[in-house]
């Protein structure tokens, strides 16, 4: 059992605080869910609740399943009763239960933003709604936006004062409405629709009133209007409210979150008991302060410092390179640096960037060097078009009214079915009052024949036959039979595309995946699973076991931790991006990702920006060096320079008489070692460099070492450590 209180005064005393709202301010690398837990093994053992009685939220699956495995260790239980789980999670629950009042069924699809652009793509073709440059996504996010604000269709009509803001305000009110066609909810929905609930039907908001009788939350910095007026109206009778995050973190305002709601906490929750959690456990001196000096320039924080009594460090290494390919080789050569004088292994390194788009010359780099590496936020599994096909089958099982994943396979895999054929179904089943899968039994009273025709029935009596299935069979046996009847397999082997064995091991993996969640969770079926798969993020998938160096966006890094971190692209105009230079709400924002990505460090750090960096249009621009750079004291950097070459070479092709030419780079000028600093090696020991000659891969260093050993060492192979 883990020793139920290692925690220091100030922690101590946010834990045992119960009877008052609590807002416990935690500054990164602070213990924040070392407090969250134990305070939920505090209110359990010392203050008399029981674990059902507690609710936790937080905003990832992955923190929620940390939290979990922390709270069984303090209370030594293999199991433990207290819901825990995302916001989102938490509420897809309640409306399985209670939503019926509101017109929808308990079996209702959760769509995922690519079933949103394409519902809204289909409501903007049925309106005959178009404007140059609007596409069904910058409507889907502006929409999405307004549903944070709570603001609905008609308050979106009368405050339309653009052509874009005129098709927004129709198209939300014809996509709310096709939504619940569908008996489809989006991301959105799962938070406000509990609000509707509990405004509506005073009754069940008591219940839940009732049942969750201690509320706590994670990152509240990052909570949106939605989500504080959820946890107000669950604790608004007896402020039983613990909440934990810091507003120097808050980095989601572009998606709606509100960081007022954790620096106006005290004016929601009067006679609140306020923690301040300044003692950093994580980063090195040098890093913490560095990162505290910066993000010190914002206007709206709450005041507070943190510290450490951790080792000074060294300090933060900042590299200018030409474009994005000589960034790149820069940090490889870092990277490899840090392995050969300081035993690292790959996992212990991150690369950041700003914009996913920066991850491009990172990969090519990675490749060519033959180092292993993940990549957070490309394309998800689930989002891969075979692993979606297969989904939709399974969802449309589930729920027949969703029309967005009955289209997407009704011709999946090809059986003769166009365009032509659906609408002529969708026009039939709208004028009867029919759902669209009722209608694609009788092709007859269509006038359709033929391929149509038999395609349309086969289709049909494939998903009645798995829709009768259902509650016979196991969520597994069920996904193993359909992929067998589809004839997936044979499907992706008979095609010619060199990507069809991938798409077909995607669709096992995926089979494999309902196999694992059956065994996790015996009684839960194919809705539980879809359920689980819908509310997954990025971050969720990754695993930090495998020995590859990750790459991620800074938004994607809060909350982890790395021993090595490299903030690429720090230019501005790319960081900060370009968009904030009007707001200085936006530009804060901007500030605090940067403290975010720097004190993800937990022993050193690199910041690269490159002068020649090729935009998006690519056309070169002079970047200059990030703004926020310049707010690290210059005593925390050490430049370190940094130059190559391209070499160009015809090289002859195997089995070939033909040559192509390759680009190879090289480097020219990298500072590694000095004449006179005092180094070590593993067999010669301690020493001092008398010189260095040339440069780069073929750089030279002779040392002296003790017994007065001079050698002549080769920089790159000499694995000297600096003292």
């Amino acid at each position: 059992m883990e020793k139920k209180f290692a925690l220091n005064d100030v922690q101590k005393k946010a834990v045992e605080s119960v009877g008052k709202p609590v807002l416990i301010f935690a500054g990164a690398g602070t213990g924040k869910t070392r407090v969250l837990t134990h305070k939920i093994a505090y209110l359990i053992q010392e203050s008399g609740y029981k674990p059902e009685e507690i609710l936790a939220v937080t905003f990832t699956n992955k923190a929620a399943q940390e939290m979990k495995l922390r709270v069984r260790k303090l209370l030594g239980l293999s199991s433990v009763g207290v819901n825990i789980g995302t916001f989102h999670s938490t509420c897809a629950r309640l409306l399985r239960m209670e939503i019926a009042p509101l017109g929808f069924t308990q079996d209702f699809a959760i769509y995922d933003t690519a079933d949103q652009q394409a519902l809204i793509k289909e409501v903007m073709a049925n309106l005959k709604l178009s404007l140059e440059g609007v596409t069904s996504r910058s409507v889907r996010s502006r929409i999405s936006l307004l549903k944070n604000q709570m603001e609905s269709p008609g308050k979106a009509a009368d405050a339309a004062s653009s052509p874009f803001e005129e098709i927004v305000a129709k198209v939300f009110l014809a996509y709310v409405n096709a939504l619940k066609k569908n008996n489809a909810l989006d991301f959105d929905d799962l938070l406000l629709y509990p609000l509707s609930l509990f405004d509506q039907y005073p009754k069940v908001r008591a219940k839940y009133q009732k049942k969750f009788k201690y509320v706590l939350v994670d990152e509240y910095q990052d909570t949106n209007r939605p989500q504080f007026l959820f946890v107000k109206a669950l604790t608004e009778n007896d402020n039983q409210i613990c909440v934990v995050g810091d507003d120097d973190q808050s980095i989601y305002g572009w998606r709606g979150a509100d960081i007022s709601n954790i620096l106006e906490f005290e004016k929601s929750f009067p006679d609140c008991e306020v923690f301040k959690l300044e003692q950093n456990y994580r980063s090195t001196e040098t890093i913490l302060t560095s990162a505290a000096q910066v993000v010190a320039n914002n206007q709206y924080r709450a005041a507070k410092k943190l510290w450490t009594e951790g080792k000074k460090g060294e300090k933060i290494g900042l590299m200018q390179t030409l474009d994005e390919q000589e960034e790149a080789e820069g940090i490889l050569e870092l990277l490899e640096k840090e392995i050969l004088q300081y035993k690292r292994t790959f996992r212990d390194f991150v690369i950041l960037y700003r914009t996913n788009a920066q991850s491009r010359a990172l990969e090519e780099a990675f490749r060519r060097r033959g180092i292993a590496y993940t990549i957070v936020g490309g394309i998800k599994f689930y989002e891969r078009k075979e692993v979606k096909d297969l989904l939709a089958y399974l969802r449309l099982l589930v729920n027949p009214a969703d029309t967005v994943s009955l289209k997407r396979i009704i011709n999946f895999p090809p059986r003769g079915i166009g365009i032509k054929t659906v609408n002529k179904c969708e026009t039939y089943a709208a004028k009867k009052g029919l759902p669209l899968v009722e209608v694609l039994q009788s092709p007859d009273v269509l006038g359709l024949k033929g391929k149509q025709a038999t395609g349309l029935v086969e289709f049909y009596q494939i998903i009645k036959k798995y829709t009768d299935l259902m509650p016979k069979l196991s969520a597994s046996e069920l996904v193993g039979v359909l992929v067998d009847e589809l004839g997936l397999v044979s499907f992706y082997k008979e095609q010619a595309d060199a990507d069809a064995s991938e798409r077909l091991e995607n669709v096992h993996e995926l089979v494999n995946s309902v196999h694992a969640f059956c065994e996790q969770k015996e009684d839960a079926g194919i809705r539980e699973f879809l359920e689980e798969v819908s509310l997954l993020m990025d971050i969720d998938k990754w695993e930090d076991t495998s020995n590859s160096v990750t790459l991620m966006t800074l938004h994607s890094a809060k909350g982890l931790e790395f021993p090595v971190v490299f903030i690429a692209g720090l230019e501005d105009g790319l960081f900060p991006i370009v968009r904030s230079f009007d707001d200085p709400r936006d530009m804060e924002e901007e500030r605090r990702l940067f403290y975010v990505g720097l004190t993800r460090a937990k022993e050193r750090a690199y910041l690269h920006y490159a002068t020649d960096r090729r935009r998006s249009s690519g056309v070169m621009g002079y970047g200059m060096a990030s703004r926020f750079l310049q707010e690290i004291p210059e005593e925390s950097l050490e430049r370190i320079i940094f130059q190559s070459a391209i070499t160009r070479r015809y090289v002859r092709e195997k089995g070939s008489d033909s040559y192509t030419l390759k680009q190879v780079r090289t480097v020219t000028s990298f500072n590694d070692m000095q004449r006179g600093d005092r180094v070590e090696h593993k067999i010669f020991g301690k020493g001092m460099i008398l010189s260095v000659d040339g440069a780069g891969e073929n750089q030279k260093i002779s040392v002296i070492f003790r017994g007065n050993v001079r050698k002549k060492l080769i920089a790159k192979y000499a694995n000297l450590r600096r003292l």
